[in-house]
């Protein structure tokens, strides 16, 4: 149960590994490449305004769509409410950029940008004794892109959704990442950025869930949650302590 600030995740078991979503919270698109795409096609929007839609767009995504959805119904829908809260509407020339984005995305994968300060939060988890954990809807190119942003030596196992053909909320994935990590759900927190992906996923799999609620859109709902990546480790530290 979350407290007043939304950010307890006590339990009577101490944690010992962290799960963690990729995308929105390890990585996020790369803005810049998309806000070049567009201009590509006569649209003008900065990297700027399409990065503080971000939130918005994943939050409706999340309401609209919740466990129903595929990852890949979700993804580029999201674009199309990025430009929306963005005040541009859909034409034949974002459909043309969105269309160049996805070609990259299959090739690359377009969550390239890693926020400033992850790195040196997961290299704190990993001296505190964490086993971590990636665990994401992803396009079957995670692991190459997380070995091309210096991500993947600061974790012990990788999950993609679509090399292991199960995607989040089934708890079929989470179950697949405690065996492979060699985890137990009781002592396993799962961090993601969607609450009916997410949270109701790991929930399923009987692991603690935290929200990553970058513009407080979840007060109401019924999970623990932090602004930034940053908050983990001291929430970690605080939960260790107390048990």
């Amino acid at each position: 149960m979350a407290d007043e600030g939304g950010r307890a995740i006590s339990c009577c078991v101490p944690l010992t590994t962290l799960f963690l979503d990729a995308g929105g919270v390890l990585v996020v698109p790369n803005w810049r490449r998309v806000s070049a795409a567009l201009a590509a096609h006569g649209v003008t929007v900065t990297p700027e305004a399409l990065s503080a839609a971000d939130p918005l767009a994943r939050h409706d995504i999340d309401l609209r769509l919740g466990q129903a959805a595929s990852d890949q119904q979700r993804g580029w829908l999201y674009f199309n409410l990025i430009l929306e809260h963005c005040g541009v509407p859909r034409s034949e020339q974002t459909d043309a950029a969105l269309d160049d984005l996805q070609q990259y995305h299959r090739e690359r994968n377009l969550w390239e940008t890693v926020p400033d300060g992850v790195p040196a939060v997961l290299d704190r988890l990993r001296e505190m004794g964490l086993k971590l954990v990636v665990v994401s809807n992803a396009n079957g190119k995670l692991k190459v892109l997380f070995e091309r942003l210096d991500l993947a030596r600061r974790f012990d196992v990788m999950l993609d959704s679509t090399e292991e053909g199960v995607e989040k909320p089934d708890s079929r994935l989470f179950e697949i990442a405690l065996e492979r990590s060699a985890s137990r759900p009781e002592d396993t927190l799962h961090v993601g950025d969607l609450y009916h992906v997410d949270v109701e996923g790991a929930r399923g799999a009987g692991l603690r869930a935290l929200l990553l609620d970058q513009a407080d859109l979840y007060a109401d709902f019924d999970c623990p949650r932090i602004r930034t990546l940053a908050e983990l480790p001291e929430l970690v530290e605080q939960e260790r302590s107390r048990g």
